[in-house]
């Protein structure tokens, strides 16, 4: 099991779900989040914004689903240009369901 955490513009995060639920994967976590990256930001004129405004999709996936998540993530929030986002794939030990106490996805 493991926990993709795909950072995209915020326009482009309606194609990314869109994309997601027509391959069958619904389930997501949605947060505004703020950040930079390596450019540190953007210049424009003497205006320097170096927090910009970024989605993250959390998205818990079986082992043989991350290559083709991680594809659809790639294809559907990519724009060519600085600042399309990041993608984070990590290990997940364990996850409980609340309501019914059931282990795993």
């Amino acid at each position: 099991m493991q926990m993709i955490r795909a950072i995209v513009r915020p326009e482009k995060v309606d194609s990314v779900v869109d994309s997601l639920d027509a391959k069958g994967f619904s389930a997501f976590t949605r947060i505004d989040v703020f950040g930079r990256g390596k450019q540190k930001g953007i210049r424009i004129g003497p205006t320097v914004y170096d927090e910009l405004a970024k989605v993250m999709l959390m998205i818990a996936a079986n082992d043989e689903d991350i290559d083709e998540i991680v594809g659809i993530v790639e294809e559907s929030a990519k724009t060519g240009s600085f600042g399309d986002g990041k993608i984070f794939v990590n290990s997940i030990d364990e996850a409980c369901t609340i309501r019914t106490g059931e282990r795993g996805l």
